[in-house]
């Protein structure tokens, strides 16, 4: 099951086969050659380095992360590629940017000067694509001042980007794109030894300023993933990850995904979906928190503060209730059927979810004066703390029960499927039939995705239902929902009949953006996907590793 993951290094490699699977190698060269001669073409020099970052398919523990409860996500073959070159500056006091992306007419090309100390404005009203450049440099400038002194100043910066991961697809294009921003300012900044975590942490806070509240899934699969293994993610304490693989099974299972054609922007519905589950998930937890404790006791002041996007979780919250059921008697006489739940988590989450929350949570929806009241403060102070804090969201009631069984059921399914991965079929199963029950808890994500958080759509609900019907074992949106992609756990024996399926029922005839899918855009929008690797450097310069021989490394 793999031990959990120390300190490590984003490695440097010069060879593709570091990088990717052998048989998608042929597939990236004519790319990577693009990428390099195009950045001759409009810059009229060598990049130095290629930093690497993919994207990621979600497995299973959808919308908790921000609430610290762990995940399982594992990155895929499309990824971002960021070639860079560093010059002296030419300018007293600044430094130049210029960047360009070899997809131009949809993605224009940029360039402008910063000074030298600079924090990188991020205009989060406007949706340029530079803006994930540009947090992703605020974030590396920032850590490269404390590391390096304030004497220290940029060097002038030359850019090409190229993204395969969709955008608004559900697979994390944002994270993949601020990632490999944010590694290659490091090191063409003079960084050679980025750890794996400080780059993760890095790009989780920098993803933060483009208007998301982002909770570090996403970020942590891009960057220390590795090939063949799915990434166990967990936030509290402190974030570590450990690599997972699964077990042998006859048929192999595999994964696939599909494509809704279902635009879902995190930054441009924020402050109607994703903020506002967020904020939802946070007022939850201090309502939780509220009601856990005596009547005449006030919240603590300070707040118990987390990593969380708003510093305060339902993961943060239920440890709490936890410790004090065996330290505070008035706990215990309060909820005497806790105790019985038992003492691990896979019991304790499944009591919070199915018994504690509609206790202390009992009403639909909640509204902004009905939470001040409870928790003793003001509209304003909710507003100021919460609700408007850093990316304000615009609702004036709150669906607090539903969105708390969400989370703590789906942290229990996470648990559930580790078990399962880590103990195996039990005696007497067949494979089969341990392959359905991790397919059961993923249609149990789906279901609770759709009817308590709120965030699937018909036709995320159509796909499963189809890939369902087809042999999919177990069919779940993936990534933040409200369209974008699903993932299917599917015997290999099956590949064909739920491809054929989706093609069928769900892409044929199909329109997106006013026009009809190409049949090459419907083969494409189901495929089969495999754990990949993580974040990269490919180093170009003679600078530690010999220069690139294009011809012979893509080969």
């Amino acid at each position: 099951m793999g031990e959990p993951v120390e300190a490590e290094l984003v490695p440097i490699t010069a060879e593709l086969n570091d990088i990717y699977h052998d048989d998608e190698i042929r597939e990236e060269s004519d790319r990577w050659i693009r990428l390099y001669n195009e950045f001759i073409k409009v810059f009229g020099s060598t990049p130095q380095l290629i930093a690497r970052s993919p994207g990621r398919v979600n497995i299973i523990g959808e919308h908790i992360d921000y609430s610290l409860f762990p995940v399982l996500p594992m990155a895929i073959h499309a990824d971002t590629l960021v070639a860079m070159e560093t010059k002296e500056t030419e300018t007293e006091g600044c430094f130049k940017v210029q960047i360009a992306n070899l997809d131009g007419q949809q993605f224009p090309k940029e360039s402008w000067e910063e000074a030298n100390d600079s924090d990188i404005a991020i205009d989060e009203k406007t949706h340029a694509w530079t803006n994930y450049f540009r947090a992703g440099l605020r974030g590396a400038l920032k850590l490269l001042r404390e590391k390096n002194g304030s004497g220290w100043q940029p060097r002038s910066m030359s850019i090409m980007v190229h993204g395969t991961v969709p955008p608004a697809g559900g697979l994390s294009s944002s994270a993949a794109l601020v990632t490999a921003c944010s590694l290659a300012v490091l090191y063409g900044q003079g960084m050679k030894r980025v750890e794996k975590l400080e780059l993760t942490r890095l790009a989780i806070e920098s993803e933060r300023a483009v208007g998301v509240n982002s909770g570090g899934m996403d970020q942590s699969a891009s960057v220390m993933s590795v090939k063949d293994a799915a990434l166990y993610v967990q936030f509290a304490p402190s974030l570590s990850v450990r690599h997972v693989e699964f077990p042998k099974t006859n048929p192999p299972l595999v994964f696939m995904i599909a494509q809704s054609f279902v635009k879902a922007d995190k930054k441009v519905s924020g402050p109607f979906h994703y903020n506002l589950r967020v904020v939802e998930c946070t007022l939850a937890a201090l309502m939780l928190l509220r009601q856990l404790l005596p009547k005449d006791e006030k919240l603590p002041n300070p707040l118990p503060q987390d990593d969380s996007p708003l510093n305060i979780s339902l993961g943060a919250v239920s440890d709490l209730f936890w410790t004090n059921l065996y330290s505070d008697e008035h706990t215990r006489k309060r909820y005497p059927d806790a105790a019985e739940a038992g003492v691990g988590m896979i019991q304790r989450l499944d009591f919070f979810a199915n018994e504690l929350i509609d206790k202390v949570l009992p009403s639909e929806t909640y509204s902004k004066k009905a939470i001040a009241d409870t928790l003793g403060v003001t509209e304003d102070d909710l507003d100021q703390n919460f609700i408007k804090k850093r990316f304000p969201v615009p609702a004036e009631r709150f669906r607090l029960r539903d969105r708390a069984k969400h989370v703590f059921s789906e942290a229990a399914r996470v648990y559930k499927f580790m078990d399962l991965l880590e103990t195996g079929p039990k005696a007497g199963e067949s494979d089969l039939q341990f392959a359905e029950r991790l397919g059961d808890l993923l249609n149990q994500s789906q279901q609770s995705c759709r009817d308590n958080f709120d965030c699937s759509t018909q036709d995320l609900d159509l796909i499963c239902m189809h890939a369902r019907d087809a042999g999919s074992l177990g069919s779940r949106l993936t990534g933040a929902g409200w369209g974008g992609a699903t993932v299917h756990l599917v015997p290999a024996s099956k590949v064909n009949s739920v491809r054929n399926a989706l093609q069928r029922n769900y892409y044929h005839d199909m329109w997106v953006d006013g026009k009809r899918l190409t049949p090459e855009e419907i083969a494409n929008a189901v495929i089969v996907t495999r754990p990949g690797s993580g974040s990269a450097i490919f180093h170009t310069s003679n600078d530690g590793i010999r220069a690139m021989d294009l011809s012979r490394h893509l080969k």
